[in-house]
């Protein structure tokens, strides 16, 4: 078995292809495709703040102060709104951004009027901003006619908030920053690593099946005087490294892109963070990927056994892609945890169980049931991975 395994881990290293998709996508690609989408995401937001909106005000004398103050802004440039066309005909014609319509009550009393109404007319199917900007212009006006209301009826400003917000909640957080992090970023890091353990041990295992039939190698790899249980055990080691191997450097790469490209006080918030968790939560996070490893590179060696070629291989794997997303983006669903029946449910028992291990809320006796259900599910495609290898009208379809 290890010697089929130094041998298959040779070969994986002397291909290109398959050292390009387990270190370099991983250590380079991944993260830079991350920076160039945070990069225009921002280039996005500031574009978006920086832009300055046409605006057709409607009953522009009902609210002279806020049309002045919409004039004098560096953000607003008011266009007129043709005659005889709707606001909402005008604003599709892109003849404004948004359509502003003052209300009649707004310069009488508060006390005399009811709430005020600005409608807007507007696009919001994209990122645009206009209400945040409207409120910054609007908000102080109608604070000091609200300040003014209240200081007629002779109320304090106790009595003024009480009046405003009749309740308020004073929430005390008992959770620390680790439970609140985890319980962010915990789900949505368990999916990343099960994909990238599924996409690093895909390469190699259609390589090491299928491949061999198309090079012709496999049938000289069946003639030497190694039993084909320890075949298959050895071309599964050598996947199941690769998986892992793959998760771990992406996890690694992105974290020290992080702190190279972050500022100071994000370095901090990440260590303070990564220190929170004991480093045996850290051995039990590697310890759950086993099962979960073993569990893929067995399916992926039984598909690539039974494919005729290269290409087939990776067209047969590609749909386990959404047997891995399904269990684990339920593990993000509100209402599922780690209780009852989900510690013995594939994939999504060891989803929780990391997430919880990144909270710091694990209870420890929920492994048992989770790697019990998991070992066997490895242990019953591993042995279904040797069957299927033992069988010559699959080898030779």
């Amino acid at each position: 078995m290890w010697i089929v395994f130094k041998k298959e881990l040779k070969e994986i290293l002397r291909d290109k292809k398959t050292l390009f998709f387990m270190i370099a996508l991983p250590l380079l690609i991944i993260p830079a495709i991350g920076g160039v989408v945070g990069y225009f995401s921002v280039k996005a937001v500031t574009e978006a703040e920086e832009k300055i909106l046409k605006v057709s005000i409607v009953n522009p004398n009902a609210a002279p102060q806020i049309t002045e103050e919409l004039q004098r802004s560096e953000f607003f440039e008011i266009v007129p709104i043709e005659s005889g066309v709707t606001p909402e005909q005008w604003v599709k014609s892109k003849g404004a951004d948004f359509v502003l319509t003052m209300p009649d009550s707004y310069t009488a009393p508060l006390l005399e009027s009811n709430q005020r109404v600005f409608v807007i007319h507007l696009n919001d199917a994209g990122l645009n901003l206009v209400e945040r900007r409207l409120k910054e212009i609007i908000e102080p006006y109608l604070n000091k006619q609200q300040q003014t209301a209240f200081q007629t009826l002779n109320l304090s400003e106790e009595q003024s908030a009480g009046l405003i917000e009749p309740f308020v909640f004073d929430k005390i957080d008992v959770a620390d920053k680790r439970e609140n992090i985890g319980e962010k970023v915990g789900g949505m890091l368990t999916y990343f690593i099960f994909i990238l353990c599924l996409q690093g041990a895909m390469m190699p295992a259609a390589d090491l099946g299928a491949g061999e039939k198309e090079r012709g190698t496999l049938e000289t790899l069946l003639i030497s005087p190694i039993e084909r249980k320890y075949l298959v055990l050895g071309k599964f080691l050598t996947i199941a490294l690769a998986g892992v191997m793959t998760a771990l450097i992406t996890v690694l790469s992105m974290a020290i892109w992080g702190i190279v490209l972050s500022q100071g006080m994000a370095i901090q918030f990440v260590a303070e963070f990564m220190g929170a968790i004991n480093a045996i939560d850290f051995v039990l996070i590697f310890f759950m990927l086993i099962p979960i490893v073993s569990i893929l590179a067995s399916i992926l060696l039984s598909i690539s056994t039974y494919a005729r070629s290269f290409k087939e291989a990776q067209s047969y794997m590609a749909p386990l892609v959404f047997v891995v997303i399904v269990p684990t983006l339920m593990s993000s669903l509100p209402g599922i945890e780690l209780t009852g029946g989900w510690a013995w449910v594939p994939l999504t028992n060891v989803a929780l169980a990391i997430k919880e291990l990144i909270k710091g809320t694990m209870d420890y006796y929920q492994l048992i049931p989770i790697f019990v259900s998991s070992m066997a599910i490895a242990l019953g495609t591993l042995s279904f991975c040797v069957y299927w290898f033992n069988k010559e009208k699959v080898l030779f379809r």
